[in-house]
């Protein structure tokens, strides 16, 4: 079995009051395209214990919103505001990076003062530098002027971690970089989900992203990380599809649609089923919409018509398999959960999940937003901030910040004073 400590430094290898902290966040968020409103305060919230653990410390938060060409690609300074007001300290904005400006105002901060960096996506230097280059970002503008004013860099933007671009990984070879408490804990809670001894152990991959979802369950079989992959909502179709039961036309289409490599999905699915016979858990029954229709998925499915939640016989069935479980992790609704008539399934898998005396780990902003909207967050051991960081993890790719963490540790341990 895998390790399940880091294999980084941790914040809790260092004494890091009174020092001056360069803190890497990920508050990308939904912004309102009308009014500029910050749509959600999930991430923000997601790092006020390593914001509260640098209470004694001079805190310089560097973040990212949206990317170049995006309508939503915008300064933080509405950020600073928000997440000003969520953990009640005051967050001076500095409209700058790198300039003198911004490098005088992080050398005169005091103890316990906290500033907010514009956002690092506004420079070349952050989003051009190939990332595997790490020598040309270390000669860049951005860490040749910012390194020498701090102490210690923290990595708190697990959402991140499968990116390689210099506000993450610039500086790992020339002062400590260290896990934030986010970043430390999603590791070790999806550790203990891959590598743990919880069985049986089944994944829940639902909703309508079925590249993600498929990925990780070939990941997870061919692994062997779980005993089952129970399915719904569109990723659930496109293997009754490659299965050979006809899910309709207008199902079918909505894949080929939203899926411009569809046929080489369900030639992967049914590869899948064919490696792991039993190992993939399908629908047994459906809700249709617009009809209000409950059919077998032995049955054709008619082509006006779309599959809109799995039925009573694949709720049983799937609460059964969760009431089994040692370990879950849920990513995706079971149908159309927004619409009262289609939100059965998803309600009533989550409330089994929720009943369940297995680690559960939930992840997907669909999930979670179902999980709030039924008051049942607190119940999950683990809820993932994580959208292509968690997808990337769990399938085992290489994750560019985390290797960047490990190589800053082998190089400065034994070199720093630590705790």
């Amino acid at each position: 079995m895998a390790k399940l400590s880091p294999d980084f430094f941790t914040m809790d290898d260092f004494d890091l009051e009174e020092k001056t902290v360069y803190l890497r966040l990920d508050i990308n968020s939904p912004i309102n395209p009308i009014t500029g409103e910050i749509i959600g305060i999930s991430r923000f919230l997601s790092h006020t214990e390593t914001i509260s653990t640098l209470r004694h410390s001079k805190v310089v938060l560097v973040g990212h919103q949206s990317r170049p060409g995006k309508d939503d690609f915008t300064t933080l300074e509405h950020h600073s505001r928000q997440l000003q007001r969520i953990i009640g300290r005051k967050i001076t904005f500095v409209d700058e990076l790198y300039s003198s400006s911004a490098r005088g105002a992080i050398s005169s901060m005091a103890e316990g003062e906290i500033i907010m960096l514009e956002n690092s996506r506004f420079y070349s230097e952050e989003t051009d530098i190939p990332g595997d280059d790490i020598e040309r970002m270390e000669q860049s503008n951005f860490v040749k002027r910012l390194e020498p004013l701090f102490d210690y860099f923290v990595i708190d933007a697990f959402p991140a971690i499968h990116r390689s671009q210099t506000s993450l990984v610039g500086f790992h070879r020339l002062k400590p970089n260290i896990a934030g408490k986010l970043v430390e804990k999603e590791v070790i809670m999806l550790d203990r989900f891959r590598f743990g001894k919880e069985n049986p152990k089944f994944a829940i991959l639902a909703g309508s992203k079925i590249d993600d979802s498929i990925k990780v369950s070939r990941s997870f079989l061919d692994l062997d990380t779980v005993t089952g992959i129970i399915t719904g909502g569109v990723v659930g179709n496109i293997f009754l599809w490659a299965s050979g039961k006809d899910i309709g036309k207008k199902n079918r289409d909505f894949i080929m649609k939203n899926n411009k490599n569809h046929e080489s999905l369900l030639e992967i699915c049914r590869n899948i089923l064919r490696d792991h016979p039993g190992k993939i858990i399908m629908p047994m029954d459906a809700v249709l919409s617009p009809s209000g229709k409950r059919v077998s998925m032995d049955d054709k499915i008619p082509d006006d018509e779309t599959i809109a939640d799995i039925g009573l016989e694949t709720i049983a069935k799937y609460s059964e398999i969760i009431e089994s479980a040692g370990a879950i992790f849920m990513n995706g609704p079971m149908g159309i959960y927004e619409i009262p008539e289609y939100s059965v399934g998803t309600r009533e898998v989550i409330t089994a999940l929720a009943s369940s005396d297995a680690l559960k780990i939930a992840g997907g902003g669909h999930t979670l937003s179902a999980l709030e909207h039924l008051g049942l967050m607190k119940r999950m051991d683990h809820a993932s901030t994580g959208g292509g960081a968690l997808i990337s993890y769990l399938s085992g790719e290489p994750m560019p910040v985390l290797e960047a963490l490990r190589e800053s540790k082998r190089i400065f341990k034994g070199k720093v004073n630590g705790k």
